[in-house]
């Protein structure tokens, strides 16, 4: 903001013209005002990161993870194209709210580890300090961060109810305690909180419709694709069984994972995986050999983010 000229009389009465002078714009102190709260929280999520990897990789045994992965190439394939699936569904969304550049996706992958290492939703307050440090992108993130986290939710239980109505038959045939009162409190939980999230949904929300309908439908893709990459997986590791029956596996392991408060999990799972394929020791073996492979994959993309945030001296 500048003054108008201004102009004083000289020593023979001429008017004397003063140059422009500055004032400091009060919409930018507000910003630096409010910019070092985000740096110093997104250098300590940064740093909490950081802790959690190392503690991670002191209890990863390399040799055990990779013993018994399969040398297939199309199996290291399947499992990038299944790690990489979030954050590239979370770019493809922000990409058209924001118009986010490729950069971004750096974010979004650190916000994926830090949801995995951490706790959840502390991958989103990292994002936020990101996006707050850079104000070409928007003026104010947080209503479209809240807005993509509230419909993840939403669209993972609506996939989880249409599942459980579709296996329910098959589910009630394992006899595992499906049907007791954890299971049917587990289904009025993720039926509840849907339904307000609908309810309330013209509070909750601040993105357009075409929008909303946008990053649903990305989110309904990422559940779909990472439902049939896992099933890819184990049909690579264990390929003694049609790809189909791999895919129901898949579909309903997400279904249990999804359901909340329901105990014994790992239980149910394994009299599914007797019930479909008959094997479920190898199965328990595959899946422990993928969990531990996942954990080594979030390991080396955290260090790999923290040593170049270090070294580029990241503000967020």
């Amino acid at each position: 903001m500048y003054l108008a000229d201004a102009t004083l009389p000289g020593p023979d009465g001429a008017a004397l013209a003063h140059p422009p002078r500055t004032l400091p714009d009060p919409g930018l102190a507000g910003r630096l005002g409010t910019a070092r709260p985000t740096v110093w929280a997104g250098r300590a999520i940064t740093f909490s990161l950081l802790v959690a990897v190392l503690w991670q990789l002191r209890q990863l045994d390399p040799h055990q993870v990779l013993a018994d992965v399969p040398a297939s190439p199309l199996f290291w394939l399947v499992f990038a194209a299944s790690y990489a699936a979030a954050p590239v569904a979370d770019w493809i969304i922000f990409r058209r709210l924001w118009r986010i550049p490729a950069e971004g996706l750096v974010a979004l992958t650190r916000k994926f580890v830090g949801n995995e290492l951490l706790v959840g939703y502390i991958g989103e307050a990292y994002f936020y300090t990101w996006a707050r440090a850079r104000a070409n992108l928007t003026s104010a993130p947080f209503g479209a961060i809240k807005d993509v986290a509230i419909l993840s939710a939403l669209v993972g239980n609506a996939v989880t109810l249409a599942m459980l109505a579709a296996a329910f038959p098959a589910l009630r045939i394992v006899h595992l305690g499906l049907g007791g009162p954890a299971f049917l409190i587990s289904i009025g939980v993720t039926l509840t909180s849907s339904l307000a999230m609908m309810f309330f949904r013209k509070q909750l929300f601040g993105l357009a419709r075409k929008d909303l309908w946008f990053v649903a439908f990305v989110h309904f893709g990422r559940l779909a694709l990472k439902t049939w990459l896992a099933a890819l997986m184990w049909h690579i590791v264990l390929p003694g069984q049609p790809l189909e029956l791999w895919v129901l596996l898949s579909a309903l392991r997400l279904l249990l994972s999804r359901l909340p408060l329901l105990p014994n999990k790992d239980l149910v799972f394994a009299g599914l995986s007797v019930l479909l394929m008959g094997h479920d020791a190898q199965i328990a073996t595959m899946m422990a050999m993928i969990a531990s492979l996942t954990v080594a994959a979030h390991v080396v993309v955290g260090l790999a983010l923290t040593g170049f945030d270090i070294a580029r001296g990241d503000k967020a």
